[in-house]
C-alpha cells in the first residue's frame, strides 16, 4: 500500500545549547513527536555569533541521537574519553542510553555551518542500555547509484538494493536514507508497516503522493507520511538532496524532562538525581580540558 503526504511542516525558529539558533520542526507544539522521533532540529547559518557557543557539557539518557552535516564542521566528546569531528556529508549515531554527557562544538569560526539532528526514542527494556556510538564518517557510508541520476547513501538500516550502512542492530530498525535526484528521476522506497517514515528537503524540490492529489515538498520542509509501504519520490530540481528516515512505531508511554527521555515521571527524576550524584554516564568531562573527568 502507497504511503501518502499527510503533513508537510516548516518549524519555528528557537534556540537551544548556549544560544545556538535552530528550526525545530518535531518537538514543537504543532508536532510534539512522531514515534519514536521525539526531535527533529535544523541549523543553518553562515552567521558566526548564531553557533559558535555550540552545545556545552550536557547529558542524555533514554534516546538515541542521530547527527547529519551538511556543511561544516563539528567536534563531539564525551565523559566516557569518546571523541572525534563529524566532517561535512558525514554524521553520528549515538545511543545515550543509560547515561552519558557530552559535547558538540563547532570547529570552524566562519563559514556556513548547516546540519540535522534527531532524537530517536528507545524501548523501555533498552532505556538503560550502555552508551555506544556509530561513526558516519564519509568513507564508511555506502552509496547506491544508477544512469537514472540517482543516488542513495545508507547511513542507517538498508536501501531498495539491500545495500546496509554502517547504523545496523538498533531497536527501532531504523532506516536513513539520504538520496540526491536528477530533474524527473524517480524512485520508490519499501518500508515494513510497522514503522513510521518522514522526509526532509535539504536541496531542491521533490514531488510525493498525497492523500488526493501529489505534493510538493521543497527546501526546509519535513513531510509525515501515512501508514502503508512504499513511498514513491520524483525529483523535480536539476538536483534536489533529501532524507529519507523510518522507525519502529514504539506505541510506549514517553516522558520528558528536559536531555531526559525515560516512560515515568519517577524515571525522569531518578535521571536528574543520578546526574547530579555523578552516576550518570562517566561523570563530567570538560571539552578543552585535561581530559580528567569532574564529578558534578
Amino acid at each position: 500500500m502507497q504511503r501518502k503526504v499527510q503533513a508537510i511542516l516548516r518549524g519555528e525558529p528557537t534556540m537551544d545549547g548556549a544560544g545556538v539558533k535552530l528550526t525545530r520542526i518535531i518537538g514543537t507544539p504543532e508536532l510534539n513527536r512522531f514515534d519514536p522521533f521525539l526531535l527533529f532540529d535544523v541549523f543553518s547559518s553562515d552567521d558566526a555569533a548564531d553557533y559558535i557557543e555550540g552545545f556545552p557539557p550536557h547529558p542524555h539518557r533514554g534516546f538515541e541521537t542521530f547527527t547529519w552535516l551538511l556543511e561544516g564542521r563539528m567536534r563531539h566528546e564525551d565523559d566516557t574519553g569518546n571523541g572525534g569531528v563529524i566532517e561535512t556529508g558525514g554524521g553520528q549515531w549515538m545511543n545515550a542510553g543509560r547515561g552519558i554527557v557530552h559535547s558538540e562544538m563547532p570547529e570552524q569560526v566562519d563559514g556556513l555551518l548547516r546540519g540535522v539532528q534527531i532524537w530517536i526514542n528507545l524501548p523501555a527494556a533498552n532505556k538503560m542500555d550502555e552508551p555506544s556510538y556509530f561513526d558516519l564518517s564519509i568513507d564508511n557510508i555506502p552509496e547506491d547509484t544508477d544512469a537514472d541520476g540517482i543516488r542513495v547513501r545508507v547511513m542507517a538500516g538498508a536501501s531498495g538494493s539491500g545495500t546496509e550502512g554502517p547504523v545496523t542492530g538498533r531497536p527501532t530498525g531504523p532506516v536513513f536514507l539520504e538520496i540526491t535526484l536528477a530533474a524527473g528521476a524517480e524512485l520508490t522506497q519499501t518500508f515494513p508497516d510497522t514503522h513510521n517514515v518522514i522526509a526532509w528537503v535539504a536541496d531542491g524540490e521533490i514531488e510525493l503522493d498525497g492523500i488526493v492529489d501529489s505534493v510538493v515538498l521543497s527546501e526546509g520542509s519535513l513531510a509525515i507520511f501515512s501508514e502503508g509501504d512504499d513511498v514513491r519520490v520524483k525529483g523535480l530540481a536539476p538536483e534536489s538532496r533529501f532524507l529519507l528516515a523510518a522507525g519502529k512505531i514504539l506505541n510506549e508511554p514517553v516522558a520528558r524532562g528536559g536531555p531526559f527521555v525515560m516512560n515515568t515521571k519517577a524515571e525522569i527524576l531518578q535521571a536528574f538525581a543520578d546526574f547530579e550524584a555523578g552516576a550518570l554516564g562517566g561523570g563530567f568531562y570538560i571539552p578543552g580540558g585535561t581530559g580528567d573527568k569532574n564529578k558534578q
